[in-house]
């Protein structure tokens, strides 16, 4: 089974890590296998993700400080694909049939400050979703939806201790980890 994993460039714990933490979440919610915190050791991000993960369940592999360079040539060696996710690289929808059929792993690499070229010139492929100024998040949750094509939106992650029930008014959750499996309305 392929396996995506985001590599966030450029964190900067000062003001980034609601932003880091967010981009994180969506990989997670949007299917990927795991997150990436590159040259960075932000124990507040990673025990925000962990937690997310030991309430709402999954396998998601989480790992923080890696140098990032080093993780891009290791992946390209180990016959991996980089995406890299700018508003400078070629529009989404003329390449993502591509990268759909290519069954190899997919590393997405997404920046918090300015980029360097290095990252650029590792990409297999320099992906916009829009040409104009955006987030990073909503570039990742865009990228991930149109490479799953909406499948990643009815995912069920195994070890979860809470469920959303969907309600058109209220908040209700499913505790998942009692014997009657308890439902609560917050």
């Amino acid at each position: 089974m392929r396996r995506i994993y985001v590599l966030r460039y450029g964190h900067r714990p000062e003001r980034d890590k609601r932003v880091t933490t967010h981009v994180a979440l969506v990989a997670r919610a949007f299917g990927a296998s795991g997150f990436i915190l590159g040259d960075v050791i932000d124990e507040g991000v990673y025990k925000s993700i962990m937690k997310v993960v030991e309430l709402w369940g999954g396998d998601f592999h989480v790992e923080i400080g890696v140098k990032s360079e080093e993780y891009c040539v290791s992946w390209k060696k180990n016959n991996g694909v980089i995406v890299h996710l700018t508003m400078y690289g070629l529009h989404v929808d003329d390449v993502i049939e591509e990268i759909r059929h290519d069954s190899r792993d997919i590393l997405i690499v997404v920046g918090a400050k300015k980029v360097p070229r290095f990252f650029y010139e590792i990409a297999d492929y320099n992906i916009a979703i829009g040409h104009q100024p955006h987030s990073e998040i909503a570039a990742l949750a865009i990228f991930l939806d149109r490479l799953y094509q909406g499948r990643e939106l009815h995912l069920k992650f195994n070890n979860a201790k809470l469920e959303i029930i969907p309600s058109p008014r209220g908040k209700l959750l499913r505790i998942l980890k009692t014997p009657e499996g308890t439902y609560i309305n917050t």
